[in-house]
């Protein structure tokens, strides 16, 4: 299996991961605040430099795509095409909210029916969301959701649905249906998380234009939103 640099920065957390065979050899976290600048371009040279001292060939670079932090995206973004670009390699883009699934399945609690919905605070009342079933199929397609006590009734009403990420938390006391359950862990995306994804994408050839590749930025859904409510009459 390929040796996959791995980079998640789309949230307050930034991470790196080196990856073969659906293990990681290296791990760099940080949880501090707005530190992207600082530590991500560290952490990569790090890992570069421990693939090389084991002589291992870096064969792509997986990067957490969005929806997420404008300033975090383009430092992730940035560095990740350098990398490809200076290694000749392909880059790999993997929607965050598909990332911070991944360890929930490894919950032994889930119900057989259980929907996954990663949410991502994007201020107020309003998230990013993204609905999964236990194979990481989506169900609902990720969108800006203005929460209310009527959000996701209609899914709601048929099966359970496990709401977690950081926008989550203040969502617990807005959407009260009894299929509806909070989980207080997986508030962050982690580049540990992105392996199997990334080996996935890897195997099927899933490979983005580096020249024009974007991330899915929150800014963009705040500007959309805003030309939209000038439209309303």
């Amino acid at each position: 299996m390929a040796v996959i640099l791995n980079i998640e920065a789309s949230t307050e957390v930034c991470s790196v991961a080196l990856s073969e065979s659906g293990e990681a050899f290296f791990k760099r976290e940080s949880h501090e605040d707005r530190s992207h600048a600082q530590v991500l371009a560290p952490f990569v040279e790090e890992a570069i430099a421990t693939a090389d001292s084991r002589g291992m060939k870096i064969e792509a670079v997986a990067l957490s795509c969005g929806p997420g932090s404008y300033t975090s995206l383009r430092i992730a973004s940035s560095t990740a095409k350098g990398v490809c670009y200076g290694r000749e390699i392909p880059l790999i883009a993997i929607p965050t909210t598909k990332i911070m699934a991944v360890p929930v399945l490894f919950r032994d609690d889930l119900p057989e029916d259980a929907l996954l919905c990663p949410m991502i605070d994007a201020r107020r009342n309003e998230v990013y969301a993204t609905i999964y079933d236990r194979a990481l199929n989506t169900i609902v397609e990720t969108r800006a959701e203005v929460v209310t006590s009527d959000s996701f009734t209609d899914i709601l009403d048929k099966q359970p649905v496990y709401f977690f990420g950081n926008g989550a938390e203040k969502c617990s006391t807005i959407i009260t249906h009894k299929n509806a359950h909070f989980l207080d862990k997986h508030k962050h995306p982690l580049a540990k998380w992105m392996m199997p994804l990334a080996e996935r994408a890897w195997l099927d050839e899933k490979f983005e234009d580096i020249a024009y590749f974007e991330p899915f930025y929150l800014k963009n859904f705040i500007a959309t939103k805003s030309k939209d409510l000038l439209k309303t009459p």
